[in-house]
């Protein structure tokens, strides 16, 4: 398979990016996934961006593709291209509740990359902490301090997505110190977050 990437082609935008990505699925070509995923180590920036876009392209549309490679976005998020950390980040985030175990056996790299990483970089590990609560006690005993911590603490603006990001992992019992967080830093919000926070935790409350 000839794959025209953006670079490949001396394109600016990602659209040949995602149109590999559709393909790729279309013809869930296992080794040409593999052949990307060897790309994440290239010298070339431009080369290694096209493959860590490509590959959470497909991560969104069939995550299965990429179940095996959960080592090589984890070693991606130690990159000095913040590009290759944030779209490593948004590929795990895809396939974390298909291999939590692999992904939760290396969290403290994980949650260094979210220490430090981009807004982006981020959103993406509260998706992938928010799954990993979802799924067993031992995930949730180690993240979900750790998640209501950021919530505590994180820049407010951020706050009603964070809180969309975790629905997935909030229940009747959990989302009563969610309630607390969000009424100790209801100053901070502005109306519209005030009522987008209330609808989400609406939301659990009335399941």
């Amino acid at each position: 398979m000839t794959l025209l990437t953006a670079t490949a082609l001396g394109r600016n935008d990602e659209q040949p990016n995602i149109e590999v990505a559709v393909r790729l699925c279309e013809e869930m070509n296992h080794d040409c996934i593999k052949e990307i995923v060897d790309g994440l180590s290239s010298l070339q920036s431009d080369i290694a961006s096209d493959c860590i876009k490509i590959l959470y392209e497909v991560g969104a549309r069939k995550p299965e593709l990429l179940v095996l490679y959960v080592d090589s976005f984890i070693e991606a998020l130690s990159s000095k291209n913040n590009r290759m950390v944030w779209g490593a980040m948004k590929a795990l985030a895809t396939i974390t509740d298909l291999d939590p175990e692999g992904i939760f056996s290396r969290f403290d790299e994980i949650y260094d990359a979210f220490l430090t990483g981009s807004v982006i970089t981020v959103d993406n590990a509260v998706t992938v902490f928010a799954k990993l609560c979802s799924m067993d006690e031992k995930y949730k005993k180690r993240v979900e301090p750790l998640l209501l911590k950021h919530l505590s603490e994180s820049r407010i603006k951020n706050m009603p997505q964070h809180i969309e990001r975790m629905v997935v992992c909030l229940n009747k019992v959990n989302i009563k110190r969610v309630e607390e967080i969000f009424e100790s830093r209801k100053d901070e919000l502005s109306a519209s977050q005030i009522k987008r926070i209330q609808k989400t935790l609406s939301s659990i409350v009335e399941q």
